[in-house]
């Protein structure tokens, strides 16, 4: 028995139980405590006042399963009318731990009990039987909202199970080209191409490893850094500096433009790898000549960093999911893209984090819109009121292959 149900449980006995003793009959008590006249010695009133400032719902249930106490969180919760319980669940439960003893057991309760959508609650049932009771005595029920708790446990297993999977791939093939490689020792042009293969593969484990790191740092492993003063036109020079050499092997072109001197709150390093990753995802999903935009804005007291391109676009279907760890859209592009899952999870923990959002427009065949919006520095350019940032218009400089600086206008339309 856990500490809180033995509490629970002794609170039970030598508080209302006393009381119900000495009234000589069963009765329910369902109000504050302060309504409730308590019959016996004053820790009887003690017990009651404690069960009712209890963050856990406590439920005692006699023989016939009427209900004799039922603190404040339990008629919370709605699962209590009257002297009845009424969830089935609760009350299959109650007939367990008479015949079986103690009980503990999960039990999803309905979202129309009290209006806050459904939940999922951790009960522990415990066979209580005084000095003067009959066998079968009540039972007492302890019930603590779990709902978020295997939400999150949940969540964790996924992203084990998740993690074992793309960490596999790359491992079984460093090991089976090894093997090649020991196989054609005596081949020279065998052994150059798995070598560049190995190279490759260890790109790809090293940049998964890197972002699972940054991911964990951003979901809480770490306490955020203090939110400072941060140039978004920096963020943006930097995050195409490190996207240029990959958007010119696709002879791709970058196009920065927008507004000019922006300033928010933030920590830039993160910053700057949300738009990085943003770019990156543009260069990874557009080809042949077509261009990559990135543009900033002031709108509503938030700066808007959209990045544009005209690549495949996302299926209507896939949209709602593409900020999922590990989730891709084409998963036969991955080997080629050596995209990880974990770029666009990494930017809307980002968002998260500095009080902002992330979010999408895209058509396919046409290409897509990522958003970035983080709040200003107060005062700056909170009124400016341009078009909607999933709408860029975007006219500025542009960055090719050779370097030269050219005019482009790169426009979207929205849905």
């Amino acid at each position: 028995m856990s500490p809180l149900v033995a509490l629970v449980v002794g609170l039970v006995l030598g508080g209302v139980a006393t009381a119900t003793v000495m009234l000589g009959r069963r009765r329910t008590f369902d109000g504050p405590a302060g309504d409730v006249p308590v019959v016996g010695p004053p820790e009887a009133a003690f017990a009651r006042r404690l069960l009712d400032l209890m963050d856990p719902a406590v439920v005692l249930v006699d023989v016939d399963d009427a209900v004799l106490l039922a603190n404040p969180s339990a008629r919370a919760l709605g699962i209590v009318r009257g002297s009845r319980l009424l969830v089935p669940e609760l009350l299959t439960l109650v007939q367990s731990v008479r015949t079986g003893g103690s009980r503990r057991a999960d039990v999803r309760l309905p979202g129309d009990l009290a209006g806050a959508g459904p939940r999922l609650m951790g009960v522990h049932g415990v066979r209580l039987h005084s000095g003067t009771a009959p066998l079968p005595g009540p039972v007492a029920l302890v019930l603590q909202d779990v709902t978020e708790t295997r939400r999150t446990e949940a969540v964790r297993r996924d992203f084990v199970a998740n993690v074992g999977h793309e960490l596999k791939t790359p491992v079984g093939a460093l090991a089976l080209l090894a093997e090649a490689i020991e196989q054609a020792a005596d081949d020279p042009e065998a052994v150059q191409r798995f070598a560049g293969r190995i190279a490759r593969e260890s790109d790809r484990l090293a940049r998964l490893v890197r972002e699972l790191i940054d991911l964990s740092r951003l979901q809480g492993g770490e306490p955020l850094p203090e939110l400072v003063p941060v140039e978004v036109d920096d963020v943006i020079a930097e995050a195409v500096d490190r996207t240029r050499t990959a958007a010119k092997a696709k002879h791709l072109q970058i196009a920065i433009g927008g507004h000019a001197g922006l300033v928010v709150r933030g920590v830039e390093n993160q910053l700057v790898t949300a738009v990085t990753n943003l770019l990156a995802n543009a260069v990874a999903y557009s080809e042949g000549e077509n261009r990559i935009a990135v543009a900033a804005r002031a709108r509503s007291g938030f700066a808007e960093i959209a990045v544009t391109d005209s690549g495949v676009g996302i299926p209507r279907k896939d949209r709602n999911r593409v900020f999922e760890r590990f989730y891709r859209v084409d998963q036969s592009r991955a080997s080629s893209t050596g995209g990880t899952g974990l770029g666009l999870a990494i930017v809307k923990h980002v968002a998260s984090n500095h009080g902002g959002s992330v979010s999408v427009w895209s058509e396919e065949g046409l290409g897509s819109t990522f958003t970035l919006r983080i709040p200003l520095v107060a005062g700056d350019g909170a009124a400016a009121d341009d078009p909607p940032a999933d709408v860029p218009a975007v006219r500025g400089r542009v960055t090719g292959d050779s370097g030269d600086v050219v005019a482009v206008d790169v426009t979207k339309g929205s849905t």
